[in-house]
């Protein structure tokens, strides 16, 4: 396999990290209708990730291919990470489920395998997860279904001299960092001290508006978004209660005798 990179970027559209969520009337799900949305910020740091590669100049990037799964409103992400840099990208057109919601990531991992394989990718960069289920898991399934090498949490992403066809991953442990090298084809999921995305200029959202951006769906790629779980209910928190205080150690200490604690 040509050592030159072929990137496939997952992104997904999720309500803004700034807006705070509130559950529906019903109970089942966050209220969607009215509410800002954007880029996942993990997929964000995945574009700028495949972006700066190509910056870098080796190993040679022959293509960035930015991919989301869901509504037709999926294309405004689609066209920020052109204007990013990605040089076009593919929209799967998949509507929510009223009583299952999203694509569960299984699907979304089917999904990506299809592509994958149709595109001829061998490395795909994506968020370790979305800011509205929290998952943490389309990375992992991914791999699994190719049959590919796998770095998660990736804080550093490194190709050196001398090592074609090798990427070398640096991710956060408990207590210090991990190095990990891995040949590819490779799926590196990525963390948040990876890197800083750029604002997408004006210049460039214009440019992304002639880029190209092909329409499908999960029947093209053979995927059945057959819906495994089901959402039974969805509750706020209860309200913090407040704090108390005390003069002393020693009512300290009675206080927590009194509520159990010790």
């Amino acid at each position: 396999m040509s050592t030159a990179l072929k990137i496939l970027v997952p992104v997904k559209r999720v309500i803004d990290y700034a807006v705070k969520p509130r559950v529906n009337k019903a109970q089942t799900a966050i209220e969607t209708s009215g509410v800002k949305h954007s880029m996942n910020p993990f997929d964000e740091i995945s574009i700028e990730a495949a972006v700066r590669l190509r910056e870098r100049g080796f190993p040679k990037v022959d293509d960035i291919v930015a991919l989301s799964i869901g509504p037709a409103k999926c294309s405004d992400v689609l066209r920020t990470a052109m204007a990013m840099g990605a040089d076009r990208s593919m929209h799967v057109q998949v509507e929510p489920s009223e009583e299952h919601g999203a694509l569960e990531p299984l699907g979304v991992a089917k999904v990506l395998k299809a592509v994958a394989e149709a595109e001829e990718s061998n490395m795909v960069i994506l968020g370790k997860q979305s800011i509205d289920d929290d998952s943490n898991q389309t990375g992992q399934m991914l791999a699994g279904l190719l049959g590919w090498g796998q770095a998660t949490q990736a804080s550093k992403i490194d190709f050196k001299e001398g090592e074609e066809g090798y990427v070398r991953v640096t991710r956060e442990v408990d207590g210090g960092v991990e190095t990990l090298k891995g040949k590819l084809p490779m799926i590196v999921t990525t963390d948040l001290r990876l890197n800083e995305p750029r604002y997408a200029s004006l210049p460039n959202i214009m440019k992304a508006k002639k880029k190209k951006m092909s329409k499908h769906t999960l029947a093209d790629f053979g995927v059945d978004e057959t819906r495994r779980l089901k959402t039974v209910k969805v509750e706020e928190p209860p309200p913090r209660q407040g704090g108390g205080k005390v003069e002393d150690v020693d009512g300290m200490i009675a206080k927590l005798k009194e509520l159990g604690a010790i």
